[in-house]
């Protein structure tokens, strides 16, 4: 791929004059809710219908285009997105219907495509339906653009280091305020709340809502760098920070855990630190073709309180333990000013990338980068081999990173090396000071 500098020098340092005739444009919207889609489906049918485009919006992503259906669409107006441009949810909806993996249902989404008339399409989604989009460009010819606008609440797409997908924003402002309630919940009544954030691939979700709610401890599965995740960690990391907060006078707090610590832990770690029977307890566990336990099924939060208590339990500590998970309230809310702002930028976008030469020379996911925009070719963002783009995980060398570590409540390596910190850490928890390093240092090695 082509640095940032080169990308600016192709993409934004010239006007991208317009050359394409003016045709139909169709919308389809795929994968999971995130706030801002209709602010990007209002700003590309604003911006088309003016440039002389007849816009067309299809029903719930491809389900239906799969079916060869002619019906399930409809005719886009501006007063029709105008009045949905600042609410949450998807006015087209959306699915997770994915035609490239089967090649019969891309064949009939490219013959329905075709049947109607669209010369240009727009996808909003993530990666299925970026990869589903540039098989429409690639195997229609090039007869239809095709410009990919990404979307998820998880920021987990390989924007350009500190572009955000949109929907990101506002998903972690109302994460925020979920989270502060809870704090002071946890500080009235004297409990600790466990909030499971949504994030499978990467922990950007659960550490941007835990920094900025000032979350008593924050874990995640990049700071583990390349040591093995373990539910026993996980548990004990959380431990720690309830001892040291005891120690300080206060027997509450919040700690938040991106979903993706589970995969990470993955299905021999679950079984190794629970066995098949009470780990089915948490979930229907149901087995993939290769054999593999589909771990999207287990309730992971209620796994870690309850782990957790018991470990609690033999250290002799009591304390209450709530367990929430966080995501569905985000994806469908009232996107917050910055993502009004931006879904305007990205749809208007990709309504002028479209208009441009380099339509008919590449597909692209669109992206702004410093107010310019930067159109990315397909083969430059999603890799052939796993049909997928790259994974931005959380850059745990950053100072941003380091920021957020610094305000967290969980045991340091100072804590062991200070014979008095080490004393009243182990005191709180009936151990020796020999035990306590014993049972935790290894979380700070």
């Amino acid at each position: 791929m082509g640095s940032m500098s080169e990308l600016l020098t192709i993409f934004g340092d010239t006007d991208m004059a317009e050359s394409a005739a003016p045709g139909r444009l169709g919308i389809i919207v795929g994968g999971g809710p995130a706030p801002g889609i209709n602010g990007v489906i209002s700003a590309v049918t604003i911006e088309a219908i003016n440039q002389g485009f007849e816009v067309y919006g299809f029903r719930d992503g491809f389900k239906y285009l799969v079916q060869g259906s002619t019906e399930h669409y409809r005719k886009l107006s501006i007063p029709d997105v105008s009045i949905n441009q600042l609410r949450g949810g998807s006015m087209l909806g959306t699915s997770r219907t994915n035609p490239a993996k089967n090649e019969a249902d891309m064949a009939k989404v490219l013959e329905t495509l075709t049947k109607l008339g669209i010369t240009d399409l727009v996808t909003i989604g993530g990666d299925d339906t970026a990869f589903s989009a540039s098989q429409v460009y690639k195997r229609n010819n090039r007869k239809i653009r095709v410009a990919h606008v990404p979307k998820t609440i998880d920021n987990d797409l390989p924007l350009p280091a500190g572009t955000p997908t949109f929907g990101y924003e506002t998903a972690r402002h109302y994460g925020v305020g979920i989270v502060r309630s809870l704090h002071e919940d946890a500080k009235t009544t004297g409990r600790w709340y466990l909030i499971v954030s949504m994030g499978r691939a990467a922990g950007h979700l659960a550490l941007g809502i835990g920094k900025a709610a000032a979350a008593t401890i924050t874990v995640i599965p990049e700071e583990y760098r390349d040591k093995e995740v373990t539910l026993e960690s996980v548990a004990d990391l959380i431990i720690g920070s309830m001892i040291k907060r005891q120690v300080q006078g206060k027997g509450y707090g919040v700690a938040v855990l991106a979903e993706g610590l589970l995969e990470s832990i993955g299905e021999k770690g679950l079984l190794s630190a629970l066995g098949e029977e009470k780990l089915s307890r948490y979930g229907h566990l149901e087995r993939d073709p290769h054999g593999h336990l589909r771990l999207g099924e287990i309730e992971f939060g209620r796994m870690v309180k309850d782990y957790l208590t018991q470990r609690l339990g033999q250290l002799g500590i009591k304390t209450t333990v709530m367990d929430k998970d966080l995501g569905y309230e985000l994806r469908c809310a009232d996107p917050i000013p910055f993502d009004n702002e931006y879904t305007r930028d990205l749809g208007y976008g990709a309504a002028k990338f479209l208009r441009s030469p380099q339509a008919a020379e590449f597909g692209a996911v669109i992206s702004m980068v410093g107010g310019r925009l930067v159109p990315r070719p397909f083969e430059e963002m999603i890799n052939p081999a796993t049909s997928r783009m790259r994974t931005r995980k959380v850059d745990v060398d950053a100072e941003t990173y380091e920021v957020a570590r610094r305000y967290m409540i969980r045991l340091e390596a100072n804590d062991f090396s200070d014979p008095s910190k080490l004393a009243q850490l182990a005191a709180f928890a009936k151990l020796t000071p020999e035990q306590f390093r014993d049972r935790f240092a290894y979380l700070v090695s």
